[in-house]
C-alpha cells in the first residue's frame, strides 16, 4: 500500500517506521519543514493519507485530500466542531474518512469497558464520577480527544451526567475532567466512581507512542478500498 503522511512530527516518524516494517511504501511527506505537496505526483499515487498535525490546520488538510479523492486516516484532535461537515462529505460514500481520538487498541478496549461500566453505575447514584487525564507538555488541546471520547461514553450511559467540564469548575450534573500536562507522558486516563464508603477506578496508561502508531497503520490497512465514515468500532467489531 502507498501511504502519504501529512504531519511528520514524532508520531509521523513512528507511523513511518511501523508502516515500512509492515511492507508499505511512504510516497509523500507533507510538513511545515518539508517540500512535500498535495499537488505532487507522489501524493497523487497514494492509496491512503495519514494525517497527524494540529487542530488549526487539520480540517483544511482533510479538504485538500478530499478534493483529490484521497481516503484519510486522522487522529488529530481539537477540531471536532467541524465533524458534521466531514460527515456530509462522506455521506453516500462520496469521501472516505477514518477518525479516532486514539488509535491504541488498548484504549479502544478501554472505551468499551468505560461504556459498560457507566451503564452499570447508572443504577447507583450514590457514586459520583470524575476523570483525570495526563499528557506530555507539548499537547496543545485540553482535555484530550481521548478524554472527550471517554466523557461521551459516560454521558451517553449515565443519566445523572448531562455534559463535561474542565476542573476546577464543579457542577452536579457535569462530568469533571482534570487535564494535567507534565514531562513526556504519552497518556494516562483515569475514571473514578467515588462514594462515601469506597471507590471504583479504571485506568489506561500508554507506555509509548508505538501503540498509537501501530493502530494507525492497522486503520490505514482497514480503510484501503472502503468508503464513508469509519472508526475503530468498525475495525475492531465492537
Amino acid at each position: 500500500m502507498k501511504i502519504a503522511l501529512v504531519g511528520y512530527g514524532k508520531m509521523g516518524k513512528t507511523i513511518e517506521e511501523i508502516a515500512l516494517g509492515r511492507g508499505h511504501e511512504i510516497v509523500e511527506k507533507i510538513d511545515i519543514n518539508l517540500p512535500g505537496s498535495f499537488d505532487s505526483e507522489a501524493f497523487a499515487s497514494a492509496d491512503v493519507v495519514i494525517e497527524f498535525t494540529v487542530p488549526q490546520v487539520a480540517y483544511g488538510n482533510y479538504i485538500k485530500c478530499f478534493e483529490r479523492n484521497k481516503p484519510v486516516v486522522s487522529g488529530t484532535t481539537g477540531w471536532l466542531d467541524k465533524m458534521p461537515e466531514i460527515e456530509k462529505m462522506c455521506k453516500d460514500g462520496k469521501q472516505t474518512f477514518f477518525y479516532s481520538s486514539n488509535f491504541s487498541l488498548g484504549v479502544n478496549i478501554f472505551f468499551e469497558i468505560n461504556r459498560r461500566l457507566a451503564a452499570i453505575m447508572n443504577k447507583f447514584d450514590n457514586y459520583d464520577v470524575n476523570m483525570v487525564e495526563t499528557h506530555h507538555i507539548h499537547k496543545l488541546d485540553a482535555p484530550s480527544g481521548t478524554a472527550i471520547s471517554l466523557a461521551e461514553g459516560i454521558i451517553g450511559n449515565l443519566d445523572r451526567k448531562k455534559e463535561w467540564n474542565l476542573a476546577p469548575e464543579y457542577k452536579k450534573d457535569s462530568l469533571q475532567i482534570a487535564a494535567i500536562r507534565q514531562g513526556e507522558v504519552p497518556g494516562i486516563h483515569t475514571i473514578t466512581y467515588d462514594s462515601d464508603v469506597d471507590y471504583i477506578e479504571i485506568t489506561h496508561s500508554a507506555k509509548s507512542r508505538r501503540g498509537f502508531a501501530f493502530g494507525v497503520v492497522l486503520a490505514a490497512e482497514y480503510t484501503y478500498g472502503k468508503k464513508g465514515l469509519l472508526g475503530m468500532k468498525d475495525m475492531l467489531g465492537f
